[in-house]
């Protein structure tokens, strides 16, 4: 299929589930299926909530020794994973694929409904909830439900008073980045000449 050599032919046997996304091995508790049995071992884990996988700097516990390489970048800041287009740099490959897209404009995932195209599930997530109504994320003090945590993050804003955006020219605060943008223009704007602005 891809010409790709092994040394085992039980590693080409593995390699050869990446192609044709056979999963023999499943997961006795959901179902799940798996093309490898160290996947499903991992699996497990997160069903039984054994994290054997510690951080030697903060402690923290992990079901898989990816995740907890993923995690120590947190507190290395090493990013080994670099565009070849733009030079970015991420910490994890999942990242990286998503960033690429941004250059190539792949859209890998299509809503059902309309057929519209995202770069990421996430966004697609969101994008069906715009079809359903489904708005999960409810406001504690007055009960408005929102489609995604962030607009519920700044709506709960305007019940704290809670100002995190500052103006670095004249200290107002905003609630949200976007109000303190829009403000930012107000400074450029006064220092346009007169005849520019009409």
């Amino acid at each position: 299929m891809c010409g790709k050599g092994f040394s085992q032919s039980r590693n080409l046997a593995k390699h050869r589930r990446t192609h044709t996304r056979t999963e023999p091995f499943k997961c006795d508790i959901c179902g799940k299926g798996f093309t490898r049995p160290e996947n499903l071992d991992s699996h497990y884990r997160g069903h039984t909530g054994d994290e054997p996988f510690k951080c030697d700097i903060c402690g923290k516990g992990f079901s898989r020794t990816g995740n907890l390489i993923n995690h120590e970048r947190t507190h290395t800041g090493e990013k080994p994973f670099k565009c070849h287009v733009c030079g970015k740099s991420y910490a994890q490959r999942g990242n990286l694929v998503t960033h690429s897209r941004t250059h190539t404009g792949h859209k890998p995932f299509k809503c059902d409904v309309c057929g519209k195209g995202f770069s990421q599930n996430g966004h697609l997530v969101y994008h069906l909830r715009t079809h359903t109504g489904d708005k999960p994320y409810h406001c504690e003090i007055c009960g408005k439900s929102f489609s995604r945590s962030g607009y519920l993050v700044v709506h709960h804003r305007s019940h704290t008073g809670d100002r995190p955006f500052s103006c670095e020219i004249c200290g107002k605060g905003f609630s949200q980045r976007t109000n303190l943008f829009k403000h930012a223009h107000t400074h450029r704007r006064d220092k346009l000449p007169a005849k520019i602005l009409g």
